[in-house]
């Protein structure tokens, strides 16, 4: 039995006192699962070296993948990515929103985490639960799928609990999601480049 905490939220109006306890275990280098407008994901402070490496055990990756990361807004987002006026265009149309943009790292990107990439994944969820994240943090968030089988997306936080609950702190459980992973869009060439489609429109980048 896992004796992880599961606290239950409600994403669009998700109570101040279950966000400072996720806060609260993000500052302590935990490591928590919470709900985003589109799938479950994995969660860490982009400051804890030791949380992300927790989170490359338990998807089984190694520290060459580039995972992403939440953002509060788009003034957040120019902290630690180059933004052309093309570019900041593109995200003011489809952010908040189901997309994660890779974009030129500035020299913000912390370094320990990124191992000096020139490219970042951000994502700006339309959630209120992951702007209260972000803005009481104050920094972004890494975002990345709880692991699962190739062709499965686990939606349950009771389900990610009882596979995999005893490597987490805390579950935020904003109910059964009816998953679709955010479209991927390399930003970083002349043209933008749809490298996955999920739930954003991609008529929306162009």
């Amino acid at each position: 039995m896992s004796a992880t905490r599961i606290i239950r939220i409600f994403p669009d109006n998700p109570h101040q006192r279950a966000v400072d306890l996720a806060i609260e275990v993000l500052r302590a280098d935990g490591v928590i699962s919470y709900p985003t407008d589109t799938i479950y994901g994995l969660g860490a402070s982009i400051k804890s070296k030791s949380a992300l490496e927790r989170i490359y055990t338990i998807k089984k990756i190694t520290g060459t993948k580039l995972l992403s990361f939440i953002c509060m807004d788009i003034k957040q987002v120019a902290e630690y990515a180059h933004l052309s006026n093309a570019n900041y265009k593109i995200l003011r149309r489809c952010l908040p929103g189901p997309f994660t943009f890779i974009l030129p790292a500035t020299t913000n990107a912390p370094k320990k985490l990124f191992q000096k990439r020139r490219t970042v994944g951000v994502r700006i969820p339309d959630s209120k639960l992951c702007y209260k994240l972000t803005e009481t943090l104050g920094i972004p968030i890494i975002s990345t799928s709880v692991p699962a089988g190739p062709y499965e997306v686990l939606n349950d936080p009771y389900e990610i609990d009882a596979r995999m609950g005893h490597q987490l702190d805390l579950i935020l459980d904003g109910g059964i999601l009816v998953s679709e992973p955010s479209t991927i869009v390399d930003l970083t060439k002349d043209t933008p480049e749809i490298i996955r489609a999920g739930r954003g429109e991609a008529a929306l980048v162009f």
